[in-house]
């Protein structure tokens, strides 16, 4: 298995060689600030590991440290494309949208699961029920995530900032780039030909819905939809590309002219008719072994539905190319052998990218278990008949696999867990923030009047206009205690999983904004707040064992208070348990040094100050902004171009809602939902 698992290692890094473009655009950091504090030692001594060929870094950078801004200065100084795992969506999002104002003239990419929704295939044998699959993919989401394989394949100043699901299976990038098409100014011209190429790469022609993914052909313009892109491409011709237009799809108003473009295939799994061939006969090969297996165990019934919904989908694939479920067969279409560990994004990237693992503490954890709670789901449809064994092989990358083709990697924490520091022998420390705060006092407080103690402590924070965080072990122990403050006359509101992302979101706004004081929560640290009023955190239950009360989680929690110079958190506790200790002392060893290096430096703690004045400057341009965007879209607007235009506001909200400008993303949601009642009168 290791020696398939080699040789597919090679097959996939010559292709890549051979195939990759990368252009050598160099990285740009734009920022009105240089390094300071602990950054420029953090900085110098990770690129000093990269250059040698150091293969695990941990960058330990306490909260509020900038470990994004070293993270930018070392992509810069190295000049080599990164990839940036982070744990969640959210995260993803606000790192996404930092690095795209850190180099707003490079290539700054979104990677994260296409699916707003996901029912995966499944069968329960103790009711006999099969769950079918069922998802619908976020149009938009694809579309960045098509962007980001075609710009890692083709430019060397890219950064791609990914969730954990960029180690599933997606198809081959020798594939993808086999498939894309470099269109140049006076290049020779054959429509046929061009509109055929067009084909091949999953593009149809529609002249009436023209849409991504699609292109139209009038007299000698040929208009083509990429299906990474906001905005179409226009091509005049004669017996050769005349002109290259980049243009708006509302008004048609040429934005540039340009001297060559990159179309991309509408699909990672793109496959041409030969490999469609191929992938059927080997199809056939093991439908026939497993039926003859399953009849041989005396399964009749399983033999009998297996080989009627495999020889259903190779019908599909034999007229249309396609079938439900096709990348079950993945391993087939890409001919890879048997065992063998899918494609994934990291196979796109060239040898000498940098890999950043945001949150390692979390990360790695996740990416160590999909696995396994992937093959124990289709090895049920397996046995019982609906899927072949080769349905195996469409899944994450195991563990092991991950180590093995991963390259030198920074793994970046507050708090680094067991494994990376187990592997790592260097440990940055980046303690010292560039703003002098240090980490925030610890108090413990017996459970004896807490709540009358902590009512104290928040109406403290209040006279000051500082927030504060409450955590709760239960959502019921959250809301109780939300409405028990409200009813206190201390504004309050709570937060949990239960709710949406926008809507959780949207109530972090309003506590930055200060629509309310006290926000309680369970775990708050996967929403990434990190808000500068925030000069209290207050932990009930701080002595009950679990993981939210484990060491890491406590640093974590109490991180939260770290970007106020008044800084302050309470534990409500009857006995010190040994997280608690090792939190605490780890907290102090940090104060210390914080503390020695601003009395050397006489450096006065300032509360930052940078995001609170970010969200206000987005408060106060929202109108403004709405009224542009809106204004800018609808002047031409009129009854037959009315769906046109409900299709650019709705991508103005999308793209409000990624920059989490969610003001502004209501603002144009009202706006489609008027124009579309007006299409319905």
């Amino acid at each position: 298995m290791d020696r398939l698992n080699k040789n597919l290692e090679n097959l996939i890094s010559k292709s890549v060689k051979i195939l990759y473009m990368g252009k050598n655009e160099k990285f740009k950091l734009v920022s009105d600030f240089k390094p300071k504090g602990d950054q420029p030692k953090a900085i110098k001594k990770i690129v000093e590991n990269l250059k040698k060929g150091v293969r695990n870094t941990v960058l330990l950078g306490v909260t509020g440290s900038g470990k994004t801004f070293t993270m930018a200065n070392i992509i810069a100084e190295l000049n080599r494309p990164a990839l940036i795992i982070s744990p969640n969506k959210v995260l993803a999002a606000q790192l996404y949208s930092e690095f795209k104002t850190f180099f707003p003239h490079n290539h700054i990419e979104y990677f994260i699961s296409y699916y707003d929704y996901y029912q995966p295939e499944a069968y329960i044998p103790q009711t006999d029920t099969y769950i079918e699959k069922d998802a619908s993919i976020n149009e938009h989401i694809d579309k960045l995530r098509l962007k980001a394989t075609s710009s890692v394949l083709n430019f060397r100043d890219t950064i791609v900032v990914a969730s954990v699901s960029c180690i599933y299976n997606i198809g081959s990038p020798a594939n993808f780039k086999k498939f894309s098409f470099l269109i140049t100014k006076a290049m020779k011209f054959s429509r046929v030909d061009f509109t055929r190429r067009l084909v091949s790469m999953g593009y149809t022609r529609d002249d009436l819905e023209f849409k991504r993914s699609t292109f139209r052909l009038r007299g000698s313009i040929i208009d083509i939809f990429p299906s990474d892109s906001d905005t179409f491409i226009r091509i005049e011709t004669s017996n050769k590309i005349e002109k290259i237009l980049e243009v708006e799809p509302i008004n048609f108003n040429p934005i540039r002219e340009l001297k060559e473009y990159i179309i991309s295939p509408t699909s990672h799994f793109i496959t041409d008719i030969y490999d469609i061939e191929k992938a059927i006969e080997t199809i056939k090969q093991e439908l026939q072994e497993r039926y003859n297996e399953l009849k041989t165990q005396g399964k009749d019934l399983y033999a009998e539905r297996l080989k009627q919904r495999t020889l259903y989908d190779i019908e599909l694939l034999k007229t249309t190319g396609f079938c439900h479920g096709i990348e079950n067969y993945s391993r087939h279409l890409s001919q890879r052998p048997p065992g063998s560990r899918p494609i994934c994004l990291l196979d796109y990237f060239p040898d000498d990218y940098i890999l950043f693992i945001d949150e390692s503490h979390i990360s790695i954890p996740q990416i160590r278990g999909m696995y396994e709670g992937d093959r124990s789901r289709k090895q049920t449809l397996i046995d019982y008949g609906f899927r072949l064994p080769s349905a195996l092989d469409n899944r994450p990358l195991k563990f092991e696999e991950f180590e093995e083709i991963r390259p030198n990697t920074v793994f970046v924490s507050a708090t680094p867990g067991p494994y990376e520091l187990s592997i790592s022998k260097d440990v940055v420390e980046q303690i010292i923030r560039p703003t002098g705060l240090v980490d925030p006092e610890i108090e413990v407080h017996p459970y004896k009047d807490q709540i009358n103690y902590l009512i104290d402590e928040i109406k403290k924070r209040i006279e000051k206009k500082e927030r504060t965080l409450v955590l709760t072990l239960t959502k019921k122990m959250s809301e109780d205690l939300s409405s028990f403050l409200n009813q206190k006359q201390i504004k309050s509101r709570y937060i949990h999983s239960s709710m949406d992302t926008l809507e959780r979101l949207d109530i972090i706004e309003k506590f930055r904004k200060g629509d309310f004081d006290v926000l309680v929560g369970i775990n708050l640290l996967r929403e990434g707040i990190d808000i500068p009023e925030v000069s209290l955190v207050a932990i009930l239950n701080s002595d009950v064992s679990g993981f939210l009360r484990n060491k890491t989680t406590l640093i974590q929690i109490a991180g939260r208070a770290a970007r106020n110079a008044c800084g302050k958190v309470i534990l409500f506790a009857d006995e010190i348990t040994d997280a608690m200790k090792e939190a605490i002392e780890e907290t102090n060893r940090r104060r210390k040094i914080q503390i020695e290096y601003n009395q050397k430096h006489k450096i006065t703690p300032q509360t930052i100050k940078k995001n609170f004045v970010v969200y206000e400057e987005l408060r106060k341009q929202k109108n403004k902004n709405a009224v542009k965007v809106i204004e800018e879209i609808e002047k031409n607007i009129n009854p037959q171009n009315l769906d046109n235009v409900i299709e650019e506001l709705e991508r103005e909200m999308r793209n409000a809602a990624d920059n989490l400008n969610f003001e502004l993303a209501i603002e144009l949601r009202d706006r489609i939902k008027m124009l579309k009642e007006m299409k319905a009168k």
